[in-house]
């Protein structure tokens, strides 16, 4: 699993990524899909058309990590709500990782960004 922290910044690519693309392939991506720095630090995910493989790219001091999920069964839901810069929360992520569908899911308060 990923060891993500509270300040960690976590982006979605809303569309469908080929899977054979590797580090270069996928910062390409994150750079004209996303609009965004692949050595940031952020998290990037990426899913297939048919939703059963994920991949995660991220800059890991030194160099990029690459995190690759396949399911056997199901496909990962997207999160309905997500901003427009496609980034997520680690509760989105979480949830999207483990296959939880939640009906509603609501916090005590909400933080200041």
């Amino acid at each position: 699993m990923l060891a993500l922290t509270a300040s960690a910044r976590i982006y979605l690519y809303r569309g469908s990524c080929d899977m054979r693309n590797s580090f270069d392939g996928l910062c390409g991506l994150v750079r004209s899909g996303l609009g965004a720095d692949p050595l940031s630090g952020s998290f990037f995910i990426f899913l297939n058309r048919r939703r059963n493989l994920l991949k995660c790219l991220y800059w890991d001091r030194d160099g990029f990590a690459l995190w690759y999920k396949r399911l056997e069964k199901g496909c990962f839901r997207l999160p309905d709500q997500c901003a427009s810069d496609g980034r997520i929360d680690r509760l989105q992520l979480t949830l999207l990782l483990e296959g939880v569908v939640a009906k509603k899911v609501s916090r005590r308060y909400i933080l200041d960004k």
